[in-house]
């Protein structure tokens, strides 16, 4: 495995640790650090971060199935969105509800940036989107991050 690669496995492990606490908390406070709430970032392709974005995601979903943790859809994206902002990579998280079999509820989270889905995208057109939170690196946000 290259150098780089063992890099993103062992952030995405701290991320997505990070991201299972954060699904702890309340999401009214961890909304503000996912970006600006009902917006999304371009769907032009950056190919000049296009292979960093597929390493990020490769490394997220090697990770997610070997934590003690629950690593699934929220703590992915989030874990995902995080390891991009600290490139200075924009993303947008996407929340989408669905109903099931059963009637159920369920809820999905996936993430975006440019034209590649880099978690959750395998289901994503099963739900209807409720929420985005774009994570613009050109813009003067003033948000506070969580993680900060």
């Amino acid at each position: 495995m290259r150098p780089i690669m063992r890099r993103l496995i062992l952030e995405a492990f701290l991320y997505l640790g990070w991201a299972r606490i954060l699904k702890a908390l309340p999401f009214s406070r961890v909304a503000p650090s996912l970006g600006n709430r009902m917006e999304e970032t371009t769907y032009q392709r950056d190919k000049g971060n296009e292979e960093v974005m597929i390493q990020i995601s490769r490394a997220i979903h090697i990770v997610s199935r070997h934590t003690w943790w629950e690593s699934k859809c929220l703590v992915m994206a989030i874990a995902g969105m995080k390891m991009l902002e600290r490139r200075k990579i924009e993303s947008t998280l996407y929340l989408g509800t669905s109903k099931n079999e059963s009637g159920k509820m369920t809820a999905h989270a996936w993430l975006r940036s440019g034209k590649l889905y880099l978690t959750g995208a395998d289901v994503m057109n099963q739900y209807t989107v409720v929420a985005t939170f774009g994570k613009s690196m050109h813009s003067n946000e003033s948000q506070r991050s969580i993680l900060e």
